[in-house]
């Protein structure tokens, strides 16, 4: 419908609804979400223009978005409807193990996490330290060893603080560091001329040192650390969120998914209020009932091995000719009109060996930063790896949603990580005592409550899980990871993940073309000095 067509009336009320009534692209302004959810759904279903239908249909009727979401959600049980209201939502103060059990969510959500890199644990609140205190722990016989190993962690953790920034700074000083200059040149920091420059380098240089000193002592910390954390989302993968939170085993989530519920209905009450009604609990049960069964039959036939050293282990992948075929196939597809992938295949088969890796090189050369990422066809290879790293570093790979993760409890019985730099910093003994006591209040706690005996074990702890990805995300994946900036844990896994890809497709992985495998000792630096340099752009 053309603007002319409104009258000046219908402007009027439009345009609190619509940021135009002149043009055919246009944001839906309208100020309840469920509104703009339901004129959305609305538009698939009628040949009206959507600022006709809103004029016909909801200028005049305040609940009709709720009435029309109702009806195509419980009468026609259209799901996909569900993402069409969204939501942003704040939860601070809940542990790590809470925090991961949201972030397994894949699809429809994304977050923000407080970051260990960044903020200091050291603070208290009423005189005690930010860590989760699960009411079944404190009611039970183990309340006082959970509070004296926790609050060991905490006070270990605060008091080295400064001296792991002390030692960091003596051991990579300011004067041995290369800064950029008014002029854009790298010199050494006794080189700088000027105050804005001698300040500037300074910024660069301690936010660098701090965020090293944090990284190494982070280990120490345990699972029951409180942390906060953004969510954006749509409805439907809210809703799918809290169940799974109701259906869980640790009371804090099931609280939890109160109170997000709470929240979610002040904006997107008709998008979630299936979580748990009867369909919902429904849904609940079945979560459940798979946990139980694949336990059950898991003690039943599997036996309990020795826990193995491999950290980083390729278990499953598929032989490399086979996999360049299917990738050149699906390059080939795109561009191939009238000619069935069935075709494609049987055609490429043929071709000579030499002549596959040509055709790889060349894709693999037209890529000349890590932020073009390779075509989907690269997407039709998978590998599944065997990790057993740090729950801390766990904690950033989980970041990755591409892919299929699967992880056990956390547990103290697989090891634990001490970074070269505890020893040198003369709190071996220390770090030590707190994963002995951890491993001692686990042990006392794994047989009658197995999921709140995660809360004690500290992110130092190695933890299992395996990861199933396809080429294109092991790309993003590897080359992300391997960044100067980044942690030197997950550095170092991401690098062995390239080389035992290299081993098994020494020809495809050649597409992997900005894998950082050097070692870095200041991780943020370079970082630090490009973030300093948009700072000064901004004035």
């Amino acid at each position: 419908m053309l603007s002319s067509e409104f009258s000046s009336s219908e402007r009027e009320i439009l345009l609190k609804h619509f940021s135009n009534v002149d043009d055919s692209v246009f944001a839906i302004t309208s100020p309840r979400q469920v509104d703009r959810g339901a004129l959305m759904s609305r538009y698939s279903r009628t040949d009206k223009s959507m600022r006709k239908i809103f004029l016909d249909e909801f200028a005049q009727n305040e609940n009709r978005g709720e009435e029309f979401y109702n009806k195509v959600l419980l009468e026609y049980g259209d799901d996909s409807v569900a993402e069409l209201g969204e939501a942003q939502i704040a939860i601070e103060g809940l542990s790590n193990i809470a925090v991961k059990k949201i972030e397994d969510r894949r699809i429809g959500l994304s977050y923000l996490e407080k970051s260990s890199r960044y903020v200091a644990w050291d603070k208290k609140v009423n005189g005690e330290f930010k860590f989760y205190r699960d009411d079944a722990i404190m009611g039970s016989k183990f309340a006082d060893k959970y509070l004296e190993t926790c609050n060991l962690d905490f006070e270990v953790y605060s008091r080295n603080i400064q001296p792991a920034i002390k030692y960091m700074s003596e051991k990579e000083p300011i004067e041995k560091q290369q800064f950029r200059s008014s002029s854009g040149e790298e010199i050494p920091y006794s080189k700088l001329a000027s105050e804005d420059e001698i300040k500037s380098a300074t910024r660069i240089y301690n936010a660098t040192i701090r965020a090293k000193a944090l990284d190494i002592l982070r280990g120490i910390l345990p699972a029951s650390t409180l942390t906060n954390v953004g969510i954006t989302g749509n409805g439907r993968a809210f809703e799918y969120l809290l169940t799974i939170l109701y259906s869980s085993g640790l009371e804090e989530e099931r609280v939890l998914a109160g109170k997000i519920q709470r929240e979610l209905n002040t904006t997107i009450k008709s998008f979630v209020r299936r979580a748990d009604d009867t369909h919902g609990k429904a849904l609940q049960k079945y979560l459940s009932d798979i946990k139980n069964k694949s336990s059950a039959l898991g003690k039943k036939h599997l036996k309990a091995k020795k826990t193995r050293e491999r950290l980083t282990d390729l278990v499953d992948w598929e032989e490399e000719k086979q996999a360049e075929r299917k990738i050149i196939s699906a390059i080939f597809y795109e561009q191939s009109s009238g000619i069935s992938y069935r075709d494609i295949l049987k055609q490429v088969k043929k071709i000579k060996t030499s002549e596959r890796k040509k055709i790889i090189k060349t894709f693999s050369s037209l890529r000349s930063n890590r932020r073009q990422r390779p075509p989907r066809a690269f997407e039709m290879t998978e590998y599944t790896f065997d990790f057993l790293t740090n729950f801390g570093m766990f904690r950033d790979f989980h970041r990755h949603r591409v892919l299929t993760l699967e992880r056990q409890l956390l547990a103290a019985n697989h090891g634990y990580f001490r970074p070269d730099e505890i020893e040198q910093l003369g709190m071996k003994k220390e770090f030590d005592d707190c994963m002995y006591k951890s491993k001692e209040v686990w042990d006392s706690m794994k047989t009658e409550m197995p999921e709140q005996a995660q809360y004690v074990v500290n992110f130092a702890y190695n933890y299992p899980y395996f990861m199933k990805l396809n080429l294109r995300e092991a790309v993003h994946l590897i080359e992300l990871r391997t960044v100067p900036q980044g942690h030197q844990d997950y550095r170092k896994v991401a690098q062995e993940m390239f080389k035992a890809i290299k081993k098994v497709h020494p020809n495809l992985s050649n597409i992997i073309k900005f894998a950082d495998m050097k070692s870095y000792s200041l991780e943020r630096l370079e970082a630090e000095k490009r973030i300093e340099e948009k700072r000064k752009k901004l004035g």
